[in-house]
């Protein structure tokens, strides 16, 4: 066996070693710049959609980049990593799953130059650590502050993320009703983050987009248990919302009741009456015309006696409530859960206007309006034409929330258009020369990296991307950072002017989250199989 050269046992390693852990740190970043150039046509509002098909024949059509990499099959761990990075980024802030990824794979394509140049992995990853910090501040710098009450700027900011969606038409539109519906779950003067569960979405087959609206009150994709002939409205109704079931009680285990004769089946009959009615007695007495019963696995939440003398009673009945739906229901409505009859009293009931079942052409939905004492919550009800447009309407609709969600967190918006950018690849450049050495080179590789986004929004947009990224360099070169790419009139523009906006926190987000994904592949020398 040939001896291993002086250079690599001066440093106690041996050339096989080292050559197979280039091998390994080369394949992460082919793999993982594979899934990253997959989204990178559909970047920006010209960008193109996806038409994604799973081994079951469902199709999903779109261009929201963690949709697409959620459901796109990987194999390989590094892969895997910028899936996961995706996610991350729609967590945080909701918006920018594309750009994060496209951001990523720009980096990782620097890296591979640099490391076949010789500079070693950890330098790269202690150099870039700094680029992503330095970066950080510069856009802190180019931001503008928003207040919340600034109904007009939130607006702009919600239809910027909507118009690269395929529901783009209908983004002015959608983007009041995103504000509003957060607007409505948070105090203005004092929110710093928004739980978006307290937005509900329903989404129902029928009519179009333009028919999407607010609803001030509930909605239930349930419908009325009307089979014994109950009210399907009710006005000025007391909302009871009941964990007990109005059936038979099972036993624990599975037994056999052997019945004899006649006798013994009418008495099995008269107790289970007696019960029921028992129950119903209570609800009556307690004033309740609206009844909202959580889901059980163990039997059913109504048989069909008890649905009858509810009926009688003009009770309406809504079935099949989800158990986590039972806090956002008691919030919405202010009536509270019981779990056993003998505590079902008229201070635990809930009071509105109007309680009722309303027909559309993709099923009947049940609607509560003027809720006497609502809670901080909101409803949305979304239409589509077809299944394919109605779920991405939702995610759009989603990303909208998101993005006002980023601005009570983080109250403050920079251009659009891959201004920031192309911003911080200037000022980048400039900070480089100020570090020297080997720091120097691999933040001005950075730097360059990250042309990366008005280059795609270019060449999506069909624009010549080396001109419009080469005008950009000189223009934010002479001081004017709101200038980006207008993809409507094809030029360089003022970005602000045109209002084309989004909040600070999803571009700090996307190089944060890139940055520290591209140190973690640059870090691993090895894949060990457990």
């Amino acid at each position: 066996m040939s001896a291993p050269s002086s250079k690599a046992a001066a440093s106690g390693q041996t050339k096989q070693h080292t050559e197979k852990q280039k091998d390994v740190r080369l394949t992460n970043l082919i793999a993982a710049r594979a899934v990253a150039d997959a989204v990178r046509t559909s970047l920006g509002p010209k960008g193109m959609d996806k038409m994604i098909t799973s081994s079951s024949g469902d199709v999903t059509i779109t261009n929201d980049g963690a949709t697409i990499l959620d459901k796109m099959e990987v194999e390989h761990p590094a892969a895997k990593m910028l899936v996961e990075l995706s996610k991350s980024q729609d967590i945080e802030a909701g918006d920018g799953t594309t750009t994060v990824c496209i951001v990523a794979g720009s980096l990782l394509e620097k890296a591979e130059e640099l490391l076949a140049k010789g500079i070693h992995p950890g330098a790269l990853a202690e150099a870039w650590k700094v680029a992503g910090q330095k970066s950080i501040e510069i856009l802190q710098h180019m931001a503008v502050p928003v207040k919340l009450s600034d109904r007009e700027s939130l607006i702009h900011a919600a239809v910027t993320s909507l118009s690269s969606k395929v529901v783009s038409q209908y983004a002015p539109l959608l983007a009041p009703i995103a504000v509003d519906a957060v607007m409505k779950v948070i105090d203005p003067q004092t929110a710093n983050n928004v739980d978006l569960r307290d937005v509900r979405v329903v989404a129902k087959l029928g009519e179009t987009i333009e028919d999407t609206k607010l609803v001030d009150g509930l909605l239930f994709n349930q419908q009325t248990s009307s089979g014994a002939g109950g009210p399907s409205r009710i006005e000025n109704p007391k909302i009871g919302l009941i964990q007990f079931q109005i059936s038979p009680p099972k036993t624990d285990m599975e037994n056999q009741l052997i019945v004899g004769n006649h006798e013994e089946i009418d008495r099995l009959a008269r107790d289970e009456k007696k019960y029921i009615l028992k129950i119903i007695k209570k609800i009556v007495k307690a004033g309740c015309n609206v009844l909202l019963i959580q889901k059980s696995i163990l039997r059913d939440a109504v048989n069909i006696l008890a649905s009858h003398y509810l009926a009688k009673k003009k009770i309406m009945v809504i079935t099949d409530i989800e158990r986590d739906e039972m806090s956002f229901i008691s919030k919405s409505l202010g009536c509270r859960p019981v779990a056993h009859p003998d505590h079902f009293t008229r201070d635990k009931l809930g009071e509105a206007q109007i309680a009722e079942e309303i027909y559309t052409s993709g099923g009947r939905i049940v609607q509560i309006l003027g809720v006497k004492y609502p809670g901080k919550t909101v409803s949305i009800l979304v239409r589509g034409s077809n299944n394919l447009v109605l779920d991405e309407a939702e995610r759009s609709l989603h990303d909208a929330l998101c993005v006002i969600r980023c601005l009570v967190k983080e109250k403050y918006l920079i251009g659009g258009g891959g201004a920031p950018e192309a911003e911080l690849s200037v000022k980048l450049s400039q900070y480089a020369e100020s570090l020297g050495g080997l720091q120097s080179y691999c933040v001005r590789a950075f730097a360059d990296a990250l042309e990366v986004i008005p280059y795609t929004l270019a060449e999506n947009a069909g624009l010549p991307p080396i001109d419009i990224v080469t005008q950009l360099r000189k223009q934010h070169s002479e001081g004017q950072k709101y200038a980006g790419i207008d993809i409507k009139d094809g030029n360089i523009a003022n970005i602000w002017d045109r209002n084309v906006i989004q909040p600070l926190l999803i571009s700090t987000s996307a190089i944060n989250l890139a940055v520290e994904f591209v140190r973690m592949l640059l870090k691993i020398d090895d894949i060990v199989p457990s």
